[in-house]
């Protein structure tokens, strides 16, 4: 069978739900009469991680995993550390879009039987986290004050491990000299303005609207969505970085992660196959290669 492309994984993710069916229905509708709306209304559906986080929440945390809930902007973070080996290396592991911190646990297993203490982030409006809207910059921001905060509490960052839009906000990150001593990316996106793309044909939305979907984001957030592709980040980051990419990857397109391999000076580049987007989480060869060049 072949592979999905990304517009036909991005047009299932979004057509699973009814109610976004006849969002996507309202959605044109806007689009004709009152565009404006029609923008706002997009902007507000785009920034909205599915599935809903009220999903991810049923699981409970067994010890000796500990939560902090951290404020943050207009929402909040939650982290998840264990208990044992305080003063260890940190591993900041990090989800991706529509993710939560569980997905994350396999790697953090594996660290932490390498001697390093895996702290478990949950993004803005994901998980057991605050808020109802998020976006990539957001991300960006959540990883570098995270970080940030950890350093100042006497903690050494080993590395950030981030999968999907989390690894782009954490590559992001890292070119603006975030305190970590090395990167890995797990299925890295290449661009996130083809996503726009991506979303307006999947919702029918015409190229004007898109465009002014993409700037209402950007001038809400403050940063463009170029400044966070392969060419703008890699020349910038400075430290050790693996990248871990499934040539099977229906999500995120295999070249992105080379992408990231060739802006990235020096960096070593992982190529897997079979596994697709979120596998790559839990395969013991991915384990084994994060655990090796973290530890």
């Amino acid at each position: 069978m072949a592979a999905r492309t990304a517009v036909q994984a991005t047009s299932a993710f979004y057509q699973a739900s009814p109610g976004i069916r006849l969002f996507r229905l309202a959605l044109g509708a806007f689009e004709r009469v009152a565009p404006s709306l029609g923008v706002r209304a997009a902007r507000r559906l785009f920034c909205t991680p599915l599935p809903p986080k009220q999903m991810t929440r049923r699981a409970k945390w067994a010890q000796p995993w500990q939560a902090e809930h951290w404020p943050f902007e207009n929402a909040s973070v939650t982290l998840y550390s264990p208990a044992v080996a305080p003063h260890a290396p940190v591993v900041l592991l990090v989800h991706g879009w529509g993710g939560h911190a569980r997905q994350m646990l396999p790697l953090a297993e594996s660290l932490a039987q390498r001697g390093l203490r895996p702290v478990l982030l949950e993004l803005p409006a994901h998980g057991h986290s605050a808020g109802s809207t998020s976006s990539l910059p957001q991300f960006a921001r959540a990883i570098e004050y995270v970080a940030a905060r950890l350093v100042q509490q006497g903690h050494t960052i080993r590395a950030v491990v981030a999968h999907s839009l989390a690894a782009n906000a954490a590559a992001y990150a890292a070119s603006r000299g975030m305190q970590a001593q090395r990167l890995v990316l797990l299925a890295p996106p290449a661009s996130p303005r083809e996503y726009t793309r991506y979303f307006a044909k999947v919702f029918g939305l015409s190229e004007m609207t898109r465009m002014a979907m993409q700037k209402r984001i950007e001038s809400a957030e403050g940063a463009l969505m170029q400044l966070f592709e392969p060419d703008a980040v890699g020349p910038r980051i400075r430290v050790p970085t693996l990248i871990v990419h499934d040539s099977d990857d229906s999500i995120n397109s295999f070249s992105d992660g080379q992408a990231y391999a060739h802006a990235i000076h020096g960096s070593r580049f992982v190529a897997t196959e079979g596994l697709g987007h979120r596998k790559i989480l839990k395969d013991a060869k991915v384990l084994g290669e994060v655990a090796i060049f973290t530890a």
